[in-house]
């Protein structure tokens, strides 16, 4: 089985207890470990892979737990940095429907060093770029580059998650778009959700935009829909694949359990181009990732409610 590293952040959720669509009127907050990369990261440990994660944390007690909380469940933070900047936080409140307001108050993702010493650990493994924040520039950004570099020169699976966060971006939308072509020119594998795949194309018809992204360079591409499934594209044919029913309560986290089950099944592959070769083997895996990313919807918390082979399997 091959090792997946999930690079970028990782930070606290505050999410607000009585439940609306607007935080200015939370008035209480309960701690949960969050950040999209290692969000991924440990729904590949739960689903039995193997998953490293590459980001920082602050010398504080936020950035304690959450290494932690990587720990049990099963991720290698050998590679987790700390910094003398605070933990970054995100307070996130849920509407009825599950979805999310939130705002960021950035610090130590953001410290992250490049590390020469790892330079050559990528080869025949699987990389994960899905950070949020790791765009906004700072030593993160140029060490989320390097890695990328490296991770190209060793011929590893690239997989790209933008993670768009509207309020991280407001006005600098083209910046951000600029930023993410250059790692979809090189991806093996992009995710995305629909607002995503429309700015980063131009494209309102997601048929349309799959195709531009495919010029740009990206191999496959996931565009997640919710309750209607995802829409699977490669150069050779598109098609919608379903997803379960189910009663969301919040949707936090549910992309990535999507896409860390989807490269927990590709890092058991033993030759990545049997995906390409294929349609129904990625088909089917697709398949079984929308069950993951539903699943993960149906409680609280992001790290909480990834599902384990068990529940994926009943």
């Amino acid at each position: 089985m091959k090792k997946v590293y999930c690079i970028g952040e990782l930070l606290i959720d505050f999410v607000a207890e009585k439940q609306g669509s607007d935080l200015s009127k939370a008035t209480d907050f309960t701690k949960k470990a969050g950040g999209a990369p290692a969000n991924v990261a440990c729904a590949i440990s739960k689903l039995g892979g193997e998953s490293t994660f590459i980001g920082c944390v602050g010398k504080d007690p936020f950035g304690t737990f959450l290494l932690n909380i990587l720990e049990e469940h099963g991720v290698d933070i050998s590679m987790a940095q700390r910094s003398s900047t605070f933990t970054t936080l995100a307070f996130v409140s849920l509407a009825e429907d599950g979805e999310r307001d939130f705002v960021f108050s950035r610090g130590a993702d953001k410290e992250l060093q490049y590390n020469p010493g790892h330079r050559n650990i990528f080869e025949n493994n699987i990389v994960h770029l899905g950070a949020a924040t790791a765009l906004l520039g700072g030593s993160l950004e140029d060490a989320y580059k390097r890695y990328f570099f490296d991770a190209l020169s060793q011929g590893a699976f690239i997989c790209f998650d933008p993670n768009f966060r509207g309020d991280l971006w407001k006005g600098k939308e083209n910046v951000f778009i600029e930023k993410c072509l250059h790692y979809i020119e090189k991806s093996d594998l992009c995710k995305f959700s629909m607002e995503e795949a429309q700015l980063l194309s131009g494209k309102e018809d997601l048929h349309e935009a799959c195709d531009f992204l495919h010029t740009i360079g990206a191999k496959a591409i996931t565009i997640t829909l919710g309750g209607d499934g995802t829409l699977l594209s490669t150069s050779k044919s598109k098609q919608n694949i379903p997803s379960i029913k189910v009663n969301p309560v919040d949707t936090t986290g549910a992309g990535d359990a999507f896409i860390g089950c989807l490269l927990q099944q590709i890092s058991a592959l033993t030759d990545f181009e049997t995906l390409y070769n294929d349609e129904s083997l990625l088909a089917n895996m697709v398949l079984t990732a929308n069950k993951a990313g539903a699943i993960t919807t149906t409680n609280y918390g992001a790290i909480e409610s990834l599902p384990n082979l068990n529940q994926l399997q009943h």
